[in-house]
């Protein structure tokens, strides 16, 4: 099987109807992730097998939390951390229609997705340079997303502060965690509050792969943004690292 026909059995699993045209796409971003990370450090799964399963397919398990139909209709939304793309460049290869905003705090990744986006011919999609508390003071960020998904990035209490600021009401902020992602929403629940959200889904799963392959278990958190948010958040930069809202 060649890697083409490899993405197009593995990630079709949780794509249903995905073409050879979004395979080649994903190849190809594939491809030019292992050959960046000799150079710059974007990250630390480069086996194609693994970052097929555990970059494209994770970020893909979105349907999980949102269904297929719901993400096949024109929306708005920013990946805040985004790193090397994940989990916002496939979703857009997935899904063309969701118009998409890369954010992340190191210009040079902020390069690398521009390349990906020009290398794949990807439209509706934009890669900036920006630290979260201030993209979420910035008017033409703020309350303007229906949909903030974040990765890998920071607790949970504090990617809060970071995210709903950018949420439209009634959006949704959907963070994906490891497993243990159940406790710490329940950590988290009085920051959540204060960032006027709602916790609607916790969505426990295990990454689909191969009998032989690693079980690894993850967890989608729906938090619904229930009306505006206070001034006061985000705050300066730092604070919401360094003193995480309780």
């Amino acid at each position: 099987m060649n890697e083409a026909a490899y993405i197009l059995d593995k990630v079709g699993r949780v794509l249903p109807g995905m073409t050879e045209a979004q395979a080649e796409q994903f190849l190809r971003y594939e491809q030019m992730l292992v050959e960046k990370n000799k150079v710059m450090n974007l990250t630390a799964i480069t086996e194609f097998p693994d970052v097929v399963r555990k970059h494209f397919v994770d970020s893909l398990m979105i349907t999980e939390a949102i269904p297929a139909e719901k993400l096949q209709e024109p929306c708005k939304a920013i990946d805040l951390g985004t790193g090397a793309g994940f989990p916002g460049i496939p979703l857009k290869i997935a899904y063309p229609q969701i118009e998409m905003v890369l954010v992340d705090s190191l210009a040079k990744r902020v390069r690398f997705l521009q390349e990906v986006i020009d290398a794949l011919g990807l439209t509706g999609v934009s890669a900036i340079h920006a630290r979260a508390e201030d993209l979420g003071r910035d008017p033409k960020h703020r309350e303007q997303y229906d949909l903030c998904v974040s990765r890998a990035v920071a607790n949970l209490a504090t990617l809060s502060e970071y995210c709903m600021p950018l949420v439209k009401p009634g959006g949704i902020f959907l963070p994906y965690k490891s497993g243990e992602g159940r406790a710490e929403a329940e950590e988290a629940k009085h920051a959540i509050f204060l960032c006027t959200g709602k916790t609607e889904q916790i969505a426990e799963y295990e990454l689909p792969g191969e009998p032989e392959e690693e079980v690894m278990k993850r967890t989608l958190i729906l938090i619904r943004k229930t009306g505006p948010i206070s001034k006061k958040y985000p705050r300066n930069a730092g604070k919401p690292a360094k003193d995480p809202l309780h």
